[in-house]
């Protein structure tokens, strides 16, 4: 908590449906007329060269010695794009009625740990992540953002899981 009583929150934002709804969900659960909310938009990214070589690790595609500046501008568009996203996030946490700022933050290893990483550097009170819902073979598949913040981070996590209805203004 602030000295001002405020409660500092992270929230992992996207630019899904999903996230859009965590954020409307934080700010009408999470911010109150007695406290309020200081709120860090965080929106994670991965660079290029950090693609190429998640992709060339698991596929042996690419080697060593693989010409990084090729990846500049698109990776200049990745982080503008990101970048974007984020001020979107602000943006709508502002119009729930949050006191907020936005930070980028790259991933180096997975998107859960760049959130938690973040969130102890900036001393959260509480994590908050939507949840794509995904189930069966697609969920064994793909590792879920928001279990792997919930298994790993060491403070609340506030998640709003994808099948919750849109919050009514």
């Amino acid at each position: 908590m602030g000295t001002d009583g405020s409660m500092k929150v992270m929230i992992a934002y996207d630019g899904s449906e999903d996230s859009r709804r965590a954020v409307k969900y934080a700010g009408r659960f999470l911010n109150r007329a007695d406290r309020g909310v200081d709120a860090v938009v965080v929106t994670a990214w991965e660079s290029t060269v950090h693609q190429a070589a998640r992709v060339s690790a698991m596929s042996g595609v690419l080697g060593p010695g693989s010409n990084e500046p090729t990846y500049l501008g698109v990776e200049d568009a990745l982080h503008a794009e990101a970048a974007q996203t984020n001020r979107t996030g602000v943006d709508l946490a502002r119009e729930v009625g949050m006191t907020t700022r936005g930070q980028l933050v790259e991933i180096t290893s997975t998107v859960w740990a760049a959130i938690v990483a973040a969130a102890d550097t900036e001393n959260a009170d509480v994590i908050v992540t939507g949840s794509r819902g995904a189930t069966g073979l697609k969920a064994l598949l793909h590792s879920s953002t928001s279990e792997g913040v919930l298994k790993h981070c060491r403070r609340p996590v506030l998640i709003v899981p994808s099948g919750c209805a849109d919050i009514v203004e």
